[in-house]
């Protein structure tokens, strides 16, 4: 597991995934091919399944679009860690079954090479040896995740 860590605020959806793709990618294997490619034009190449993001302040602000969510959960991120999260990005992740934490003292204490677990059942980020509570998951939100999104979670749950 990596952590990528991005030690900026504001990383919005463009940046996320670029705008003028919006229209002509619409599945995982085409949004994926330009995810982050002006924030971090190396990610594609390093990134793996249960990989970790971390980033600051307000992450995923900008436009609704779901690429970016769809993107990095089609990736198979374990999870994206960060100060805060602009409110439509945490709501398509939810969409998408995309493990959002916001936890602004685990990132401002990360450091290059730190490990980094995540367990949202009990609302716990640890980062190197220390640890750093969240509100943990609800169980209804638990299964959103397990399920691969809420679209998914609502099939397999006649809802």
């Amino acid at each position: 597991m990596t952590v990528h860590f991005y030690n900026q605020d504001d990383i919005n959806t463009d940046l996320l995934f670029p705008g003028k793709y919006t229209y002509t990618c619409g599945t995982g294997p085409e949004i994926v091919e330009h995810l982050l490619e002006d924030l971090d034009p190396e990610f594609r190449s390093k990134v793996k399944p249960g990989d970790i993001i971390m980033a600051g302040s307000n992450f995923g602000c900008g436009s609704s679009r779901e690429q970016p969510a769809l993107g990095l959960k089609y990736l198979g991120l374990q999870a994206v860690i960060a100060k805060s999260f602009a409110r439509i990005f945490y709501r398509s992740s939810i969409n998408q079954g995309l493990l959002l934490v916001q936890s602004p003292e685990a990132v401002e204490f990360y450091k290059p090479g730190d490990s980094v677990t995540v367990d949202p059942s009990t609302g716990l980020v640890k980062v190197g040896d220390r640890e750093f509570p969240f509100p943990p998951l609800p169980g209804e939100m638990i299964a959103i995740l397990e399920a691969g999104g809420l679209l998914n979670w609502i099939k397999e749950n006649n809802a």
